[in-house]
C-alpha cells in the first residue's frame, strides 16, 4: 500500500450522548428504564388475552355489519376502531403482523360509503388472519407463514380493488 492509498478513519463525535446526562437533574434513570421494560414484558404476557378479547369485539362488529347490510356504516366504524386499537397494540408486544394487518384493514375500510359482498369477505379475511396470528402465537414478522398471510391478503385486495 503506498502513502497515497492510506485510509484515515474518522469517528464522529456522539453529540447525543453529551446531551443526555447520566447523573443529576434531567439525567437518564437506568433503573426507571429497567422497571418500565419489566412492566411492558409483564403486560406482554397478558397481551394474548387482551388481543383475543379485541378480536372477539371485531368479529362481533363484523357479524352486526353483515346483519345490517342496509345500514352498515355504524358497524363498519366499530370494525375500524377495533382494528385501529389492534394496530396500536401489536407492535408494542412484538406482534408486528397484527400491527400491519390492523393498519391495512383500517386503510381498506377508510372512506368506504357502501359495502359489497367482496368488501365484507375481505374484512372477514383480515379478521380470520389476525385470529390465526394470535392463536398461533406468531410474534414478530411471523416468518414464512407471516409472509404468506401478507402476500395472500395483498393479492386479494389488489384483485377486488382493480
Amino acid at each position: 500500500m503506498s502513502d497515497d492509498d492510506k485510509v484515515e478513519i474518522i469517528t464522529p463525535p456522539n453529540n447525543l450522548l453529551r446531551k443526555v446526562p447520566e447523573g443529576g437533574l434531567g439525567a437518564v434513570d437506568r433503573a426507571a428504564i429497567a422497571k418500565a421494560e419489566s412492566v411492558i414484558a409483564e403486560m406482554g404476557e397478558n397481551y394474548l388475552d387482551c388481543a383475543g378479547q379485541e378480536l372477539a369485539r371485531i368479529a362481533n362488529a363484523q357479524e352486526q355489519l353483515k346483519a345490517h347490510r342496509d345500514d352498515p356504516m355504524g358497524y363498519l366504524k366499530k370494525v375500524f376502531l377495533v382494528a385501529h386499537d389492534l394496530k396500536g397494540q401489536g407492535g408494542a408486544f412484538n406482534y408486528d403482523l397484527i400491527t400491519i394487518l390492523g393498519g391495512d384493514l383500517c386503510r381498506f375500510i377508510e372512506g368506504k360509503k357502501t359495502l359489497n359482498t367482496a368488501d365484507i369477505q375481505v374484512i372477514d379475511l383480515y379478521i380470520h388472519s389476525m385470529k390465526n396470528i394470535i392463536s398461533g402465537r406468531m410474534s414478530g414478522d411471523g416468518g414464512v407463514e407471516g409472509e404468506k398471510i401478507l402476500t395472500g391478503l395483498d393479492a386479494v385486495v389488489s384483485k377486488i380493488s382493480s
